[in-house]
Formats: structure tokens, sequence, C-alpha cells
């Protein structure tokens, strides 16, 4: 009877695994059946979520409540669905241009009201009531910034309370008691899992309640479901999940809610490799948001060890988004060798709706415990200065005279161009050439920190690459084919 006893936990629980594993393969093979189409891009305003939310008011499943009102007077609506004791509250964008996650919950709520997944779903939305607050703070996300309209970060408005969207998250919290909440952000791209060259996509907290960082059963369930996701997430981008760093925040929302009694999850979405409007990001929050509702809702997650949450490695911040190793540069008669580190940075238009790329030489030197999503092994290579260009005739199109890849080759950057009126930001069809005011004096180059990244490869003598505003073109393949971003105007 002893055997037979424990012949059928194992069983038992190898089957609720593998049913476990199957849900998570079926959900992300199927995920475009869900995604929200209306959300192709991850900048998103107010009124792109108005009319899905007004869907799923009309629709009786759900219950679409308002909730209370941003600064600015936009409306946070709070969407419910489920019947189960055990109220599980997600909340997303608390930082205006955060918005991966408000993506992934549109998704999540289709995915809830599609017939499919039958069985799955009635496990989940017996046992719990889930509440969806997507973005939390639109008056940031209107114009793509971290804080709100007075200017204050809501995540440090725990205490003072002195921000509408903060009051309302408190209210929303205490009037739930939920058992659980999913903090939902974006961090920046360029952190990485600990020690190595991987992104950390997702990143993952349990925050802590106190400075000394105890572990109470409201904690140690956090945890557990994030060693669930962590599972989860590593079947589709392999060691690119790092941990948060868990110093207690005594005026954050997370560490209070934590202390408020709430298993509280902090999912911070990160970089991805070729994916900067996070498309593949999103899907892994729904994949991975979705199946821990599952496991919360079975409670499957509570025979997990805490201790495998300690394994999840720990953030680090040694990205760049092109890093050039091994390259000689020559100063004052002598040669370096030395290592770039390069970022793209994203400037915003004055509409907040899209953007263009102004690059920087982050640092340089030895950067050997440094990665990048690209790297170059420059070695045997060297810096040549970019020159700049004849002015075109008033007749004559800068980007007809001369073809743009014979002025690369010949270590032309800069086409001098007489700015009469304003004609954008940056260079709208993406050419890889920077436009010069030719009133103004051509500056000497010099490689250093904060320095625009433009400047040519050069390896026995024939120049074979350029950099161009932080973008790495080959000038031996068809410009048309390689990854560029934008070129900037100097007026």
């Amino acid at each position: 009877m002893k055997y037979l006893f424990f012949s059928l936990v194992f069983i038992f629980s190898n089957s609720s695994v593998l049913s476990q594993e199957n849900l998570i393969d079926r959900l992300y093979s199927t995920y475009p059946e869900y995604k929200e189409p209306s959300l192709n891009k991850r900048r998103i305003k107010y009124k792109q979520i108005q009319p899905l939310i007004q869907r799923f008011a009309d629709n009786p499943k759900f219950k679409v409540q308002k909730v209370g009102k941003s600064i600015e007077g936009r409306d946070l609506s709070l969407i419910s669905i489920g019947s189960g004791k055990e109220n599980i509250f997600l909340w997303s964008q608390m930082h205006g241009n955060e918005p991966t996650a408000t993506l992934a919950i549109f998704d999540i709520l289709n995915f809830l009201d599609a017939p499919d997944f039958e069985t799955e779903k009635t496990e989940i939305l017996s046992k719990l009531k889930l509440h969806f607050l997507p973005m939390l703070n639109p008056d940031g996300a209107e114009v793509y910034q971290r804080r709100n309209a007075l200017g204050i970060d809501i995540n440090r408005d725990a205490l003072r309370l002195q921000s509408p969207e903060g009051r309302t998250l408190k209210r929303l919290r205490d009037s739930l008691d939920a058992d659980f909440g999913f903090n939902l952000h974006d961090q920046s791209t360029y952190y990485n899992a600990y020690l190595t060259d991987k992104p950390a996509t997702i990143s993952y907290l349990a925050t802590a309640y106190n400075y000394e960082k105890d572990i109470n059963e409201t904690r140690a369930n956090a945890m557990k479901v994030i060693v669930f996701m962590n599972n989860v997430i590593q079947k589709y981008a392999p060691g690119q999940v790092g941990r948060y760093s868990d110093e207690f925040e005594p005026r954050a929302f997370g560490d209070n809610i934590a202390k408020w009694g709430t298993s509280l999850i902090l999912i911070e979405s990160g970089g991805y490799a070729n994916d900067a409007e996070k498309q593949e990001i999103r899907k892994l929050n729904y994949v991975s948001i979705l199946s821990a509702l599952h496991t919360i809702a079975t409670g499957s997650y509570k025979n997990i060890p805490i201790a495998d949450y300690g394994k999840i490695p720990r953030n680090d911040r040694k990205l760049f988004d092109l890093k050039i190793e091994n390259v000689t540069y020559t100063l004052l008669g002598k040669d370096y060798i030395l290592d770039l580190g390069i970022n793209r940075r994203e400037v915003d238009e004055p509409e907040h709706e899209d953007f263009y790329y102004k690059s920087t030489i982050v640092d340089q030197g030895d950067l050997s415990t440094y990665y990048g999503y690209e790297t170059f092994d420059a070695s045997g290579y060297r810096i040549v200065a970019p020159k700049i260009g004849e002015k075109a005739s008033e007749e004559e199109s800068w980007t007809i005279y001369p073809p743009i890849l014979a002025l690369l080759k010949t270590g032309i950057a800069y086409q001098p161009f007489t700015f009469q009126e304003n004609t954008g930001y940056y260079i709208e069809n993406e050419v890889p050439l920077h436009l010069w005011n030719s009133e103004k004096i051509f500056p000497e180059f010099k490689l250093a920190p904060g320095q625009n990244p433009t400047f040519f490869l050069e390896k026995e003598g024939e120049i074979t690459h350029a950099i161009v505003n932080g973008f790495l073109l080959d000038l031996a393949q068809p410009l048309e084919n390689q990854k560029f971003g934008n070129a900037l105007i100097y007026r």
C-alpha cells in the first residue's frame, strides 16, 4: 500500500507537470490568434486603448469600472473577470514610457474572451478573480515620459500618496485585498544577466517589505511563482532572465504592497535582439503571466522550493548596442588599441509618437567585461576620421549626388547643405549620411565618450566599414540590405 501511495503521488505530480508544459507550448504557438492588432507599436497613447476598454465594458463576461482620474483628467479603468475567491491585481505603465505589459494585458484579455482553452480558463476563472488596470500613468504615456504630469515618479509615492494615480492604486489594493499583485514595468535594454552576454529580456523581483529582506509566507509565495515564470521564459529565451535588486525602498509601491500583505511580483521587460518594438517581449509577457495565473489557480506553485529563486542570475548593466573590440586609434602620432561601447539613444519627435536615434560613445578603453547586442572584432582595423563632401548645386539633390555608397567608400559621412526651411529632425528616408549646415565650420575629429560615433574602419589601406550615428555598415554589401536607423541633421 505504501508503494502504491507513492506511485500514485509520482504519477499525479508528473502528469500535472506535463499538463502545464502542454499549456505553455499551446499558449506560445497560438499567440497570434489573441494578439491585439490595433496595438502594433510600443509607443501607445490613452486614446488608443479607450475603444478596447469600451469593447470589454460592452461584454457581459467582464466588469469595467472607472476607478479614478489622472492629474490631467484621463480616466483610469479597472477591467475584472472571474468568480474565484482569490483576487489577483495586475497594473501596467505606472511609468508612462514603459508600455510593453499594457500591450500584453490586452492580448490576455482577448484570450480570456475567446472560446478556446476552455478547461484551463475554467480552472483560472473559477478559482481567481482577475483585475487589470492598464496604463496607470496615461499623462506620462501621452508624452512618453517616466513621470506623471506633476513630475513625480508614481512608484515613489506610496507613503505621501500625493498623486491621484498613486491614491487610486492604494485604494484598489486595499479594497481588493489582493492575494497576488503583478507590478508590470519596462527596464533599460542595457541590462544583462550577470556574467553573460545575454540581455535581461525579462527581470523579476519578489519585493522586500523591510530593510532586513525577511522572507515571510507572502514574499515566499511571490518567489515560488517567479521561479515558475522563469522556467517558462527559459523555454523561449534561454539565459535571458535576470533577478532585479531587492534593496528595500520604503517609498516604493511594490515594497509597500508586499508589506500590506499582497504577494508582489515585479516584472521588468528589458531588451531582446532585433525587437525594438518589443513585440517578442510582449509575447513572453503574455505566455508567462497566463501560465502564472494557471499555477496560482491550481496551487501547483506551492511545491516549488524558494531556494530556486536565488539561482536566477542577478541583473547587471553591461550591454551596449554596438561594441567594437580591439580597434587601432592613432592619437598624436601613436597607435592605441581600444574597445568602444556605443549606445543608440532614442529622442522623441515633438508629437511623442515617433523617435529618432542620436547615438553616443558611452565608454572606450578596456571593455572586456562588457558585451554588445552587436559586437565587431576590429583587430587589424584602423579608425579613419570622417570627411565632409562637396556642396551640391541648388538644382541637385544631395540624395543622388553622388551615390551614397560611393561617398562612404571615400570616407565622406557628411554632406554640406543650405537650410532654408525646417526639413525635420533627421533624414526621413534613412540615408546613412549626415547633413551639415554649410555655414558651420566642420570640426576636427576626436574619439571621446559623449561624441557621436561617426567614423570609418580601414584595413590594409582600404575603407571597409562605416559607423554612421552608431550603426555599423559593411561597405562591401548593398546598403539597403543592412540595419540602419537614421543619420542626423546638423543645422
